[in-house]
C-alpha cells in the first residue's frame, strides 16, 4: 500500500532508535513508509519539529512512545501536531500506546489534575483523535474533548500465558492489592483459573491519600458555630498481611495495568513463595521499569516479568534476562487502518467488558 497515493501518512514524534522501533513495526505492518520529518533538541534544550513532505488533506497519524524523558515526548508530541496543523493536514491522530501523567488523573491536596491539563494541550495543539492502550483509570477518555480509543492488551498477554507457560493450568492468577482485583478477575475468568488478592500491604494507595477536602488548613482563631458538631471519620488501620486464595503448589501470575517502581511487585512476590507459589510471573501492559528496577526484579523471587512494547525497555532487558517483551503493533496498524478507512473498531474490542 502506498500511503501517500492512500491519502494518510504515519510519523514518529521521537528521533531517538528505541522509540522509533515500534513506529517502525506499525509500518512494516501497514506496508507504509514513515513520514519524512527531523525531530531534535537544540543546545538550549528547545525541540525543533521539520516536517519533510507535504501532508495537505492527508490523515496524519503521529506515534509517540515515552521514554524516560516523558516531559521531552509531550513537548515533541505538540510541536508535530501543531506543525502539522499549520501544514494542512486535514485529520491529526494521536497515537500514544502510554499515555503519560495517566496517574495524576485525581485531585490531591493542592495539586491539579494534570492528565486534564494535558488532554486540553493535545486538542489544542491540533489532535482530533487519540488511540491509546489500557489507561490507567478509564475515566481519563473524559478528559479529552475528542474521540479516544482505548485498546486493550489482555489479549496478547492471555495468548502469551497460554503458550509460553507450559503448565499454565495449575495456575493462580493474582491481584497484588484489592484496586486491581477487577483486572485479576477478568484474566481468571478467561483463563478459567482461580483467582487470590493479596490484602494488608504496607503502603498507601491512592484512596488513603489526602484529596484537599479539609482544606482551607484550621487557623487558631478559627470562630466555631456553636452546636455544630460533625462526626469525625476514623482512620484507616490496614489489617495483617494477608493472601485470600489458595497459591500452595502453584504458580502465581500477577497481573497490573503498570510495573514502574517494582518494590511492592517484589514484596508481593515473596508473600506468595512464603505461602507456597513455586513460580512467580508479573503481566503488565506498561513496563516502564524506572530506577533499580531492573536489580531488584533480578535479586527477588520472581522469575519472569512480561510486558508489551508500549514503553521502550531495551536497556531494562540487558539489564534483566528476567524480563520478556510482547509486541502489539498489531492492534495498533489494525487501528490506523480501520480509522483512515472508517471502518468500525467493534472488531477490536471483541468480549471486552466494561471491568476489563
Amino acid at each position: 500500500m502506498n500511503a501517500a497515493r492512500s491519502g494518510y501518512r504515519v510519523f514518529s514524534a521521537n528521533s531517538t532508535s528505541a522509540c522509533t522501533e515500534l513506529a517502525k513495526k506499525i509500518t512494516e505492518r501497514l506496508g507504509a513508509e514513515l513520514g519524512k520529518s527531523v525531530v531534535y533538541q537544540e543546545t538550549n534544550g528547545e525541540t525543533r519539529v521539520e516536517i519533510k513532505e507535504s501532508v495537505r488533506g492527508q490523515d496524519v497519524f503521529i506515534i509517540q512512545t515515552i521514554p524516560r524523558d516523558v516531559n521531552t515526548a509531550v513537548m515533541e508530541l505538540l510541536i508535530m501536531a501543531y506543525a502539522l496543523k499549520t501544514s494542512c493536514a486535514k485529520n491529526i491522530i494521536g497515537v500514544i500506546p502510554y499515555f503519560p501523567y495517566s496517574k495524576q488523573s485525581k485531585m490531591r491536596k493542592r495539586g491539579s489534575i494534570v492528565c486534564k491539563l494535558l488532554a486540553s494541550m493535545l486538542a489544542k495543539a491540533g489532535l482530533s483523535h487519540i488511540i491509546t492502550m489500557d489507561l490507567h483509570q478509564k475515566e481519563i477518555q473524559g478528559f479529552f474533548s475528542f474521540p479516544v480509543d482505548n485498546l486493550r492488551a489482555s489479549p496478547f498477554l492471555l495468548q502469551y500465558i497460554q503458550e509460553e507457560i507450559p503448565d499454565y493450568r495449575n495456575a493462580v492468577i493474582v491481584a497484588k492489592s484489592p484496586d486491581a482485583a477487577k483486572r485479576a478477575q477478568s484474566y481468571a475468568e478467561r483463563l478459567r483459573l482461580g483467582l487470590a488478592v493479596i490484602h494488608g500491604e504496607a503502603q498507601c494507595t491512592e484512596q488513603d491519600m489526602d484529596d484537599g477536602r479539609h482544606s482551607p488548613p484550621t487557623v487558631k482563631n478559627t470562630t466555631v458555630h456553636t452546636g455544630l458538631e460533625l462526626p469525625l471519620m476514623m482512620a484507616k488501620e490496614k489489617p495483617p498481611i494477608t493472601v485470600v486464595g489458595d497459591v500452595g503448589g502453584r504458580i502465581a501470575i500477577i497481573v497490573d495495568d503498570i510495573i514502574d517502581d517494582v518494590e511492592s511487585f517484589v514484596a508481593a512476590a515473596e508473600i506468595l513463595k512464603e505461602r507456597g507459589a513455586y513460580k512467580i510471573f508479573i503481566m503488565a501492559t506498561h513496563g516502564l521499569l524506572s530506577a533499580d528496577a531492573p536489580r531488584l526484579i533480578e535479586e527477588s523471587s520472581i522469575d519472569e516479568v512480561v510486558v508489551t512494547n508500549t514503553v521502550p525497555h531495551e536497556v531494562q532487558k540487558l539489564q534483566c534476562p528476567k524480563i520478556k517483551t510482547v509486541d502489539i503493533s498489531l492492534i495498533l496498524s489494525e487501528a490506523i487502518r480501520r480509522i483512515h478507512n472508517g471502518e468500525s473498531m467493534a472488531y477490536l474490542f471483541r468480549n471486552i467488558t466494561v471491568d476489563d
